[in-house]
């Protein structure tokens, strides 16, 4: 009887085994992960785009993690993370575009970041010569953030001046 129970249960297992291997999912295949953001924030990329076009600059979708450093608020928010296209400097051009259930609230939380750049806690994340770039845009805020010390491809010398041209400016104290 233990006998019959081993054998039945080993071809129950093995034969388990081949339907499984049988009907199992095929190889995976490689496929090109695109981007998906809000439709305020994808606007407000293709105004960013166009602002920077000016200089003959592009902008990508950010290739390596980046997260700077952010107000409580803003850290909560729905974000694109984009990269100036910068050749001989590759670690920087970050613009983060956050998004806001409604102007108002994305005016708050711009308030916020920027006393939040301007206070000790946020000022020591950065070198000592960092400027901060906060645009109110509709419902995003658009942020960029430049060391001019640190810059080493002259290229991104425009980019504060051509996003300048968006939205509204939240001053970040001094």
């Amino acid at each position: 009887m233990a006998i019959c129970a081993a054998v039945l249960v080993r071809g129950t297992v093995l034969g388990g085994c081949g339907v499984a291997a049988s009907t199992g999912a095929q190889a995976p295949t490689a496929t090109v992960a695109v981007p998906s953001y809000s439709p305020a924030v994808a606007e407000t990329r293709r105004q960013v785009v166009a602002a920077l076009a000016v200089s003959s600059l592009q902008l990508q979708d950010a290739t390596q993690p980046f997260r700077p450093p952010e107000s409580p608020t803003v850290t909560a928010a729905t974000r694109g993370v984009f990269q100036v296209i910068l050749p001989a400097d590759p670690s920087h051009g970050y613009i983060v575009v956050y998004e806001f259930r409604d102007a108002a609230t994305a005016a708050a939380a711009g308030a916020e970041l920027a006393a939040y750049l301007g206070t000790g806690p946020g000022r020591i994340q950065f070198p000592p010569d960092t400027q901060h770039l906060i645009r109110l845009l509709g419902t995003t805020l658009v942020t960029y953030s430049w060391s001019p010390a640190n810059s080493t491809d002259t290229r991104s010398d425009p980019i504060p001046g051509d996003l300048a041209t968006l939205g509204t400016a939240i001053a970040v104290p001094q």
